[in-house]
């Protein structure tokens, strides 16, 4: 054989080698290309509401999905450690491998009733409010107190609990009404009415916070020589004999022009309290403007005790001071004084 068609021989195996690898390297990147394409197999989410934890990961493993643990409190002791939600439902198409979202219960809030006899209703009250937020909108109440409460007059202070029903360490399974006597304090004799006419409004409002008389104040403006923020008038008067929680009506006079030559305001500080069986302490401060650097002095204007209704206290202040009202210690309101309009009548104070 010929040197040349040893070499052409030869020369077309390799050529045919090439072409052939060629097309089945091309037939192996289609494959792939079209495995990719295709994607992970397609599964149905299955319902594990209402299953415990263990039992509901190892039904999701078998479908090739992964949970999302989320944790919440819920209304039931039972419930704890099942699955309350799930997302996407149960009956979604999904790709395995795809994460579902499960909400798994903590149990409830509170597992136990605590010991509240001794303890203020008030406080009590605030308590289960903060443990409520502190656990988040999606806790359920749990404790809830049942209102009215029954009162008895005791030797305790008054709003003292006495009794609760259930029993302090009973088990909460669900939301459960906490049932509570509490304390009227001692039945109280008549208080003798001092002698408040003629008194400057600061003063009045001293004696009237000493004796833990309820009131309500009115203004007039000043007649003739009279001096503004003198109390006029009383109702009942001096020295009558009186109920407790008994409302002693107050006129006080008042400037022409309500506010003075130094910027000070003359008005009324309102707040409708609820009405209580029993007298809360109360205090109303004032908090004056700052002076440059220098922070504004903090003012007592009352303190005492009020059962409830509208309270009403005269104040003489700067304008821009803050009125911030306190009850069982803890603030409840606040607002800024300012000037009142100049067509502002007294009837609408």
């Amino acid at each position: 054989m010929k040197f040349e068609e040893y070499v052409s021989n030869h020369l077309r195996f390799f050529i045919s080698l090439a072409a052939g690898l060629v097309v089945f390297v091309g037939i192996i990147a289609v494959s792939v290309f079209f495995v990719f394409v295709r994607g992970a197999e397609q599964v149905m989410v299955p319902d594990v509401r209402g299953k415990e934890i263990i039992a509901a990961l190892m039904e999701l493993q078998t479908k090739e999905l992964y949970p999302r643990l989320d944790q919440r409190f819920s209304q039931s002791a039972a419930e704890k450690g099942h699955v309350l939600e799930q997302s996407p439902p149960a009956g979604t198409i999904v790709k395995a491998g795809r994460r579902i979202r499960l909400v798994v219960s903590q149990g409830v809030l509170i597992n136990r009733i605590e010991n509240y006899v001794g303890r203020n209703i008030d406080e009590v009250r605030l308590d289960l409010q903060a443990l409520l937020a502190a656990a988040g909108n999606a806790s359920p109440v749990v404790i809830t107190l049942k209102e009215p409460f029954m009162y008895e007059f005791s030797s305790e202070a008054p709003g003292t609990i006495l009794q609760q029903k259930p029993e302090p360490g009973t088990g909460i399974s669900g939301p459960t009404a906490l049932d509570l006597v509490v304390s009227r304090g001692a039945e109280a004799a008549p208080i003798k009415t001092p002698r408040l006419i003629t008194l400057p409004m600061a003063e009045a409002l001293k004696t009237i916070g000493n004796a833990g008389i309820n009131f309500t104040v009115s203004l007039r403006p000043v007649r003739g020589k009279e001096n503004p923020g003198i109390v006029t008038f009383q109702d009942p008067p001096a020295d009558s004999a009186l109920a407790a929680n008994t409302r002693i009506a107050l006129t006080v006079t008042s400037p022409l022009e309500r506010v003075n030559e130094k910027g000070e305001v003359f008005s009324l500080f309102r707040y409708e309290m609820p009405r209580n069986p029993y007298p809360l302490a109360i205090r109303l401060e004032a908090i004056l403007p700052a002076q440059g650097n220098t922070p504004g002095e903090r003012r007592e204007l009352f303190s005492g005790e009020h059962s409830g209704g509208e309270l009403t206290i005269p104040y003489l202040l700067p304008e821009g001071s803050t009125l911030i009202f306190f009850m069982l210690n803890r603030e409840r309101y606040r607002e800024t004084v300012l000037a009142l309009e100049p067509d502002l009548s007294l009837e609408q104070l």
